[in-house]
């Protein structure tokens, strides 16, 4: 019989905190944007709030044409990733929605993603920044008020193309490169049946929720593990979005209201 292992805060020790519940909440704050613009960005959100940002940069190109979420002028684009505290999320993508035009073609995406644990010296250190103190239980994101998932394809080099046509004969608008490389990872090669390719190039696609099975499948039966491409594709929950269309800009709108 299988062991079952239930895992409490307090196993977490002293360094970091369990965030299914309690006050110290974090979330991860995605943005994709033009090549020279993550300044901006960076300044907002320290403006208006704190966050602990990394940033990579992403490649797309003509022939591929993965911009169709942020534009078709510019391929070079930067990705953030900021961690921030949970309570200023709404405040954050407002105004990253006003400041940066995320409503306009071509300006770039920002989305949140749930966190499960996090070191508790930065929990403290960032949610006792927070402008608000305290999350209300309607503003916490559960499964079903999720929209988007963020699929993220990793396949071999050069196949970067046909990953991104296999996504959108599924429905997928498009999606934003990053390149980067497979460690060592003969244990795990061996238990799964393939060998991944050293060079890699990794797709980020946000998809609404009814359409990530049918691109999950295209992108396994195109560029998946048992393909030439040696994929490993797997989504993740996205909580909040901005910029994703003026459609969803404007109705946004409506419910908040226009002040920041």
């Amino acid at each position: 019989m299988a062991r079952r292992y239930r895992i409490r805060a307090r196993d977490f020790g002293p360094r970091t905190r369990d965030l299914s519940s309690g006050t110290l909440r974090a979330k991860l704050l995605v943005s994709i944007v033009n090549a020279h613009d993550e300044k901006r960005l960076k300044e907002i959100l320290d403006d208006c709030s704190v966050g602990l940002s990394y940033q990579i940069s992403g490649e797309g190109t003509a022939q591929s044409a993965v911009l169709d979420y942020l534009g078709i002028g510019e391929t070079e684009k930067t990705v953030l990733f900021s961690v921030f505290p949970e309570s200023d999320e709404e405040r954050i993508l407002r105004i990253l929605r006003h400041d940066m035009s995320l409503y306009l073609a071509g300006r770039g995406i920002s989305f949140t993603l749930p966190l499960s644990g996090i070191s508790q010296t930065v929990a403290e250190g960032i949610t006792g920044a927070a402008t608000y103190k305290s999350i209300e239980g309607r503003n916490i994101m559960t499964s079903k008020d999720r929209k988007y998932d963020l699929i993220l394809a990793c396949v071999g080099a050069n196949f970067a193309d046909m990953a991104i046509d296999a996504a959108r004969s599924a429905g997928a608008a498009g999606g934003t490169i990053i390149r980067g490389h497979a460690m060592e990872n003969a244990k795990a090669e061996q238990f799964v049946g393939i060998s991944l390719l050293k060079e890699q190039e990794i797709l980020f696609i946000l998809s609404k929720k009814e359409s990530t099975a049918a691109i999950m499948q295209a992108l396994s039966d195109r560029v998946g593990a048992q393909t030439e491409a040696a994929g490993v594709i797997f989504a993740l929950p996205v909580d909040r979005t901005a910029g994703i269309s003026a459609a969803e800009e404007e109705a946004f709108a409506s419910q908040q209201g226009d002040a920041l």
